[in-house]
């Protein structure tokens, strides 16, 4: 499209997830996502960022497998989404909503066992080695010491941790998360990222962030994402996304970009 900035890409490795041109519409005449192609790595950390109606919870929701694509393909491990048995899907992917919940008073020990249920048995029987992955989810998160509360009587940021030490004890290879620091104060919206990071790096496995908060994503993901309108404006390193002419073009306002006091892809400040 004219005047539209390069779309930015960086080579990626070990593509455990890919769309290719993904077309998906709830009504025939209003398309949500229009031609997006995107890929998530193992051993990186990519964030989906954009403004409100850009299809961002579309696609998050075409990569759940809760919706099916009109046109184009999702890839997981080079597989096709739609052939994945619901269990198959969940010993491969694991998914964390942006608000913790429970229906039930469960324990957040016994809530992290449950991601264990897509490698349990016929009986959904839990057994010695569940149990000890579980509890390496929860010191990977610290939650440890929260092993015995309810998520009610933890605060947003503990209660987010132990929905992400779910998600871990499910050893999925690629983790989705839906605005996890949507709800939290600055100081944990730092340890989210941060423990986002570290999946991404120490456990390997592709970790994709749909985000609004793009000086976070900025500083912690490796690949940002960004869209408009349901297509991909640019995608790549944050230093290769993040330049007033793509963030003008994506969210539709003037940008200043600020340098950072500790280097690195300086700070976005709208006007």
């Amino acid at each position: 499209m004219s005047g539209r900035p390069d779309v930015a890409t960086v080579e990626r490795r070990e593509h455990i997830l890919e769309l290719r041109d993904v077309e998906f519409a709830y009504s025939r005449d209003v398309p949500v996502l229009r031609g997006v192609s995107f890929t998530a790595a193992a051993d990186k950390l990519a964030c989906v960022l954009g403004p409100n109606g850009s299809g961002k919870t579309t696609l998050l929701r075409c990569l759940l497998g809760q919706l099916q694509p009109h046109k184009g393909e999702i890839l997981l491990d080079s597989r096709e989404l739609s052939r994945y048995s619901r269990r198959g899907l969940a010993r491969m992917m694991a998914y964390v909503p942006q608000l913790p919940q429970s229906a039930f008073q469960f324990t957040v020990r016994e809530l992290v066992l449950m991601g264990r249920y897509a490698h349990t048995g016929v009986l959904g029987m839990t057994g010695e080695q569940d149990r000890k992955v579980a509890e390496l989810a929860m010191e990977m998160t610290d939650t440890t010491q929260f092993a015995p509360r309810t998520l009610d009587e933890l605060s947003g940021g503990e209660a987010q941790c132990a929905m992400i030490a779910r998600a871990l004890a499910q050893q999925p290879q690629v983790c989705l998360l839906d605005e996890p620091t949507s709800h939290l104060d600055i100081a944990n919206q730092l340890r989210i990222y941060r423990m986002m990071r570290r999946l991404a790096h120490d456990w390997k496995m592709a970790v994709v962030c749909v985000s609004h908060d793009v000086n976070l994503a900025a500083r912690f993901a490796d690949e940002l994402t960004l869209m408009r309108d349901g297509r991909v404006v640019a995608s790549g390193r944050p230093d290769e996304v993040v330049r007033e002419d793509i963030l003008r073009e994506t969210y539709g306002v003037e940008i200043e970009l600020v340098p950072s006091p500790t280097g690195g892809v300086p700070l976005v400040v709208a006007h």
